[in-house]
């Protein structure tokens, strides 16, 4: 491990064979060295030609792909599926039928660690018979897209379930309008768990063949870290009204879904902070996270942005965007929290999400 570190872009050859000097006991270390370094090449762990060769191949494989295969059964969730189904009905059941629901967000953490807010996300959705004929718009976090830009796929999204269905008509248009603010079969896709896990939620309460909308969220660096709003940046501008011309056109035939995750805190995110649940410093963060959370609640953008952008988000909100992206498409949705909640992800790190349900105007 201390070894692997000297591959940081910073320390020299002389001081990696220094430290497998000072591990192994041995002078010559020639050979341990070329045998690490090769081995890491190989694997494209390093940043240099063979890497990008590698990222090049992989990216146009994946484009390529008909399907999007899911990334995670098998170890988020089961990749068998009746015992998945199993154990999304244990945990998930079965959704309450509330016609006024037009949006929900849930986490996108690994499951295990908030049943009790995925539940309760999801029982909010409306029943299975309003859901028929609807497309679902999926917004989640791109955990390593480009900042300002949105990465859509015309691809199937495979789960144990089956494939769900990508609405290739609505991706056409959008890439028609904002072809700028956009990365088509964006190969985040390939290894993002933001959208894979809100899909098989969906499946296991509407069916396998369920019609999605899968767009990943970009951050908003360029607002986060300087002057103005998001829409500032006139390709965002560009997708924000292109989402909304489909939002307005197709209301009723759309539902919401934001995978969603809030304050990332603690030594495992680069904080001092050795952060703790529900307790110590991560109360003061909770009444942060319930400020952007009132505003969210009320629909007004502006208010939760400008939280946001205090301290450049040192809050780590990682769905920042895809709330943003929501209320900006959709500014007569009204929220209410159904359930918050802090996961001690490691000993040192917190991470907190929620559960919200949105109707139009606040709906009672």
């Amino acid at each position: 491990m201390q070894a692997l570190e000297c591959f940081d872009g910073q320390q020299s050859t002389l001081e990696l064979r220094s430290e497998l000097v000072r591990i192994t006991g041995e002078i010559q270390v020639g050979e341990i060295e070329k045998h690490l370094y090769d081995a890491l090449d190989e694997a494209g762990f390093l940043e240099n030609d063979r890497y990008r060769e590698l990222k090049r191949k992989r990216e146009r494989e994946f484009a390529a792909e008909p399907e999007r295969e899911a990334a995670f059964a098998g170890s988020a969730y089961p990749e068998d599926r009746s015992s998945l189904s199993a154990l999304l009905g244990r945990r998930i059941g079965e959704v309450t039928g509330d016609s006024r629901t037009i949006a929900i967000a849930a986490p996108h953490a690994s499951p295990d660690g908030g049943w009790d807010t995925y539940r309760a996300a999801y029982q909010a959705l409306p029943s299975r018979e309003e859901a028929l004929e609807k497309t679902f718009i999926i917004l989640g976090t791109s955990h390593y897209g480009a900042p300002e830009r949105f990465g859509l796929t015309r691809k199937q999204f495979i789960s144990p379930f089956g494939a769900a269905q990508t609405n290739t008509g609505f991706v056409d248009e959008l890439e028609g309008k904002a072809a700028g603010a956009i990365r088509m079969e964006d190969y985040c896709h390939a290894v993002e768990h933001s959208i894979e896990f809100q899909v098989v939620f969906l499946q296991h309460l509407y069916g396998p063949g369920v019609r999605i909308l899968p767009i990943l969220c970009g951050p908003f660096v360029n607002s986060i870290y300087g002057p103005g709003m998001p829409e500032d940046t006139d390709d965002v501008a560009r997708f924000f009204d292109a989402l909304g011309s489909i939002a307005s056109r197709e209301a009723s035939k759309l539902f919401w879904v934001l995978g969603v995750d809030m304050a990332h805190m603690g030594r495992r995110y680069g904080d001092p902070l050795r952060a703790t649940a529900n307790m110590g410093e991560m109360m003061a963060i909770e009444q942060r996270d319930r400020a952007r959370i009132d505003r969210l609640e009320a629909g007004d953008i502006k208010a939760y942005w400008d939280l946001v952008k205090e301290g450049h988000d040192d809050l780590k909100w990682c769905g920042s965007a895809p709330f943003y992206t929501f209320l900006k498409t959709m500014p007569d949705a009204r929220g209410e929290l159904l359930k918050y909640q802090h996961w001690q992800i490691d000993p040192q790190s917190v991470v907190t999400f929620g559960a919200m349900r949105f109707t139009k105007d606040g709906a009672p």
